[in-house]
Parts: C-alpha cells; structure tokens; sequence
C-alpha cells in the first residue's frame, strides 16, 4: 500500500493545478456585432491594465474584450472609462490602434470610425500600473 500512495498523490496534485491556473487560460468572450445594434451602448466591463508594458500603456497579456464585427458597419465609436487613466489598443483587420487618454481634461479614450468585417482584440489598458474597473461602451450613435 504505501507504494501506490505516490501514484495516487500525483494525479491529484495535477487535477488541483489545472484547477488553479485555470483562470489563466480564460478568454474573453467574443461579443457579435451586427448593423444596426440590437442595443445601442453595448455595455461591456472588466479591469483595465495589466503587467505588459506598451507604447498604449500597461495592458494585460490577453484582450480585455473580443469584438467580431458581422458585416462591415459605416460608424462605431469604442469608448472606455475608468477611474484612472484608461487607454484602448485595437488589434483587427484594419492594423493596430492606440488611443490615449488626456488627463489635462478627464478625456475618455475614443476610436470611432468604419469598421470591416473580422475580429478585434480590445485591450483596455492604464497608463499607470494601477487596475480599475472600466466600462466599455460601444455605440453606433454620432456624439
């Protein structure tokens, strides 16, 4: 018996990780995106920042949000908001896009626009290493 104890120890010791570290491997989910919206804001949340360093601020090493656009959409503005200071890097068919967000006057990141058909990585980053709860509003609405 105590031969086996070993061989009944490891399995359960690697069920237990896969557990834990589970969470690592999340991934966003992917929010559809059709024209016209169902709903307009499309309210999304999450955490901003992360532990990778960027030219768009600290962001994490996943999206925050996964955007699949369905057909191709004339307008859409991407907004984020936080307490701290928010920024939005877009990664999609059309390239790679930063946006910063002014502290001078409280600005909240924006990216409006055309968009294509495909999907975008939204990373909603924090230009200090800190993390806040955001919102993400997506919107078909010319403000």
């Amino acid at each position: 018996m105590k031969t086996l104890r070993p061989f009944t120890l490891v399995p359960l010791g690697l069920a237990m990780s896969l557990l834990l570290t589970q969470a690592s491997f999340a991934k966003p989910p992917i929010t559809k995106i059709k024209n016209p919206l169902q709903i307009d804001p499309i309210i999304l949340t999450g955490i901003s920042g992360g532990s990778v360093k960027t030219d768009c601020g600290y962001i994490s090493t996943t999206p925050s949000q996964v955007i699949e656009v369905m057909e191709s959409l004339p307008y859409l503005q991407l907004t984020a908001e936080s307490q701290g200071q928010p920024t939005l890097l877009i990664d999609g068919p059309g390239g790679r896009f930063c946006v910063l967000s002014d502290d001078d006057i409280k600005s909240k990141p924006k990216l409006s626009g055309y968009w294509t058909v495909g999907k975008y990585s939204v990373y909603v980053g924090e230009l200090s290493r800190k993390n806040y709860n955001y919102t993400l509003s997506i919107s078909q609405q010319q403000k």
